[in-house]
């Protein structure tokens, strides 16, 4: 009998080690009564080392060692600890709600989230923007989401459409992949003016990563890649209402609001409008210093949920119309010399998105995703006497399917995917056609040992009809050396189609020739990079400093030469060496209560070989320094925001062979800019004001031979610091949550 009851107890023993191997579930906190990831929070197993941290999705799966404690302890910076006891409960589907309040005595601390914030979990270096980040600067469109971000550079690209470009490691926008919600997008004729088309309002959050991405959305990242999230139709405000204006006359309107047609369907729709209708020249060069623009953008999306199916789809609309030039044009008069100088960009653009995702019934962590996406964009210009109109019809599919093999540590991603481009330019009396598809396979592999080690290993295949096999490999690793410091290691190859024409439009503004001196090839690159992130307590406070160094070393690349000619623009293919370097160390800290400091200083080194010499890339900044303070008053009355950035010197295209009055130097200065912001909060409103670029330092002379815009010397594109000087700004905002619903 005696042995009877040992054996009984030995594969009672057994099966409970074995029901206990692991835990999973998701991790929130309750904002506005919705659930929000809580991500980074720590999950460890009680009385050990044994832990993970959550995902951007707020899920874990921790490996529980045997015959240890059959408790978690689930953690996070500002919340208080949660113990659960697993002992007869179902262990693959938790769902964890932490508590955001501290209790000491009577008083009652409410913690603040972060708005920005690297990603514990990711295995690439993630920074993650949220909203509370975006309103920190009254965030008009995306263009103006990336003034606390070190990484993220945004400049003008020439001195009178008003047009803005993105920089990243170095190198211009076009060299970094733009997504929403993980479709490719502002791609071909959008590249100039994209970064104007997502309003403020309308984004949840904004993900920003250095160095090649997953081989899942394509080959094109090269510096980096920002996906943005709009806000969706089943979570978050049931509505939002903002009306912005500043000392200019610039004024906008956005609203949002969601609807529940039914218990699984649901709607939202964004609305946005903005006017710009005021002259103004204030550096006296007769030129107007903001375009003026008009832009109405309207985007309905759906949702339904079905048990493990899920699907989502909507329509985008945006119409815009801007105008530049002399203050004495007249856009409703022919366009003539008599007439003065002036620029107009009309522009219709319609988009289309449908998504689907089928869950497995029988296996976790298996499901099949297809994404769907078609563009229409129509633009019509004219720069000076230069008439420049285009058409895109572009169409992305994307097929996925995801599951695990062994275990979950095993993860693979597998697909097909096609790219398709129409376009049809012309550019005075030249046309430009062309065609292009891209039929694509990836594999991608992630390994996960829920402790310390991370590894994503991805390869794709296109056949592109232009360029023919596209081979892209990419490897990411992630090292936990312990809790406070992880190590990232990534590279990989991409490749860009060029448009040569649409990406340079700013060239269009100048009195130079473009010339073109052979067939583009498709662009190439190989991206190396390393981060290293520490997470120091501090005072009960946690202090996290990055540090990184990427390389991006360019196999073919299109070389814009704009020094060895006053007269002409060459555009050929690389034949030499081409290369970025930059480094960065970022730091952020609370230095007392509810006072957020971040701190962050780059440095780029970027040369190219042009006719032969290997020199600085112009129009490149060497270095950014950046200091960011947020405090927000107790019980969230009050909130104030300060952003410095100080922005190093950049070659200048060469002048040398302009007569005197035209030439610039070499170089140009270093300048600072400062902005303020100040909030409060009043129930269901928030009112603000502030003042970008508070010591209205402007860029001297931005237009060369402003006087003679028709003459041979005339050029507005060698843009390296602000237009317009000092704005003050004014706005409120309204926001309905679910809660106040009746």
């Amino acid at each position: 009998m005696k042995r009877i009851l040992i054996v009984i107890f030995v594969v009672l023993s057994i099966v409970c080690s074995i029901n206990a191997q692991s835990v999973s579930g998701s991790i929130f906190e309750m904002e506005n009564n919705n659930k929000i990831p809580l991500i980074g929070a720590t999950i460890k197993q009680y009385k050990t080392t044994n832990g993970v941290v959550a995902d951007d999705k707020g899920q874990f799966i921790l490996e529980l060692i045997p015959n240890k404690s059959n408790k978690i302890i689930v953690s996070f910076v500002g919340y208080e600890n949660d113990t659960i006891d697993l002992s007869g409960s179902n262990k693959t589907d938790l769902t964890i709600i932490m508590n955001n309040q501290k209790i000491l005595g009577e008083v009652v601390v409410k913690g603040r989230r972060k708005g920005s914030s690297i990603s514990r979990t990711k295995t690439r270096s993630v920074v993650n923007i949220n909203e509370n980040e975006l309103q920190k600067a009254a965030c008009c469109n995306l263009s103006e989401s990336f003034e606390n971000s070190a990484t993220v550079d945004v400049s003008y690209s020439d001195a009178i459409t008003g047009a803005k470009q993105i920089q990243m490691l170095g190198l211009a926008g076009i060299y970094t992949q733009f997504l929403t919600e993980n479709i490719p997008n502002m791609r071909g004729l959008a590249a100039p003016w994209g970064l104007g088309y997502i309003p403020g309002s309308w984004m949840s959050s904004i993900q920003v990563s250095k160095g090649t991405s997953s081989v899942i959305n394509g080959n094109e990242s090269m510096a980096g890649q920002i996906n943005i999230e709009l806000k969706k139709s089943n979570a978050g405000q049931k509505f939002f209402l903002n009306l912005y204006g500043n000392h200019m006359g610039k004024v906008e309107g956005n609203s949002n609001v969601r609807f529940n047609l039914s218990d699984k369907w649901t709607t939202a729709i964004l609305a946005h409008v903005e006017e710009m209708s005021f002259k103004h020249d204030n550096n006296g060069d007769s030129f107007i210093d903001d375009p003026l623009i008009s832009q109405i953008n309207l985007f309905n999306r759906y949702r339904y949920i079905n048990n493990a199916f899920r699907m989502q789809f909507g329509f985008k609309y945006l119409s815009e119309n801007r105008k530049g030039g002399q203050m004495v044009f007249d856009a409703d008069k022919p366009h003539s010399i008599e007439n003065g100088y002036g620029v107009g960009v009309k522009t219709n653009r319609v988009e289309g998105f449908l998504k689907i995702a089928i869950l497995s019934k029988n296996k976790d962590l298996t499901n099949i995703g297809l994404q769907n996406q078609f563009v229409i964009h129509d633009q019509n210009s004219f720069f000076g006497l230069n008439i420049y109109n285009a058409k895109q019809f572009s169409y992305y599919g994307n097929f996925m399917f995801q599951s695990y093999f062994i275990s979950s540590q095993n993860q693979y991603t597998t697909g097909i995917s096609i790219n398709y481009d129409d376009y049809n330019e012309v550019l005075n009396d030249s046309t430009f056609g062309r065609s292009e598809l891209s039929v694509g396979g990836f594999f991608q592999y992630t390994y996960s040992n829920y402790r310390n080690l991370n590894i994503i290993a991805g390869v794709r295949l296109d056949n592109n009809n232009i360029y023919g096999l596209l081979f892209t490999p990419r490897l990411h690793l992630k090292y936990n050396i312990d809790e406070q410091n992880a190590i990232r290691i990534g590279a990989g190859k991409g490749y860009r189609s060029p448009n040569l024409i649409a990406e340079n439009t700013s060239l269009l503004a100048t009195s130079k020739k473009i010339i073109i001196t052979e067939t583009p090839e498709i662009e190439s690159s190989w991206n190396f990079g390393i981060s290293y992130t520490s997470y120091i307590k501090i005072n009960a406070r946690e202090l996290t400093v990055t540090a990184d160094y990427f390389r991006t070393q360019f196999i073919n690349q299109i070389v814009v030469d704009r020094d060895n000619d006053p007269f002409i623009v060459y555009m050929y293919n690389l034949d030499g060496i081409s290369f970025s370097n930059s480094f960065q160390i970022e730091t952020s800290y609370e230095l007392f209560k509810n006072l957020e400091a971040k701190l962050a200083f780059r440095y780029n080194d970027v040369k190219t070989t042009i006719s032969d010499k290997l020199v600085e890339k112009p129009l490149m900044n060497k270095f950014k320094g950046l200091l960011a303070l947020s405090y927000q008053t107790p019980y969230k009355k009050w909130q104030f925001d300060l952003n410095i950035q100080v922005i190093g010197n950049q070659r200048l295209p060469n002048t040398e062979f302009n007569p005197p009055q035209y030439q610039l130097g070499d170089y140009a200065p270093n300048y600072a800019l400062i902005n303020l912001q100040i909030t409060r909060y009043i129930k269901n409103f928030d009112i603000y004001i502030g003042v970008e670029n508070l010591g209205n330092y402007r860029q001297t002379n931005p237009i060369i031979s402003p006087e003679d815009p028709f003459g041979e010397y005339f050029d507005s594109s060698i843009i390296w610091g602000p237009i317009s000087g000092i704005k003050v700004f004014g706005g409120i905002r309204f926001t309905i949550n679910p809660e106040e619903e009746e």
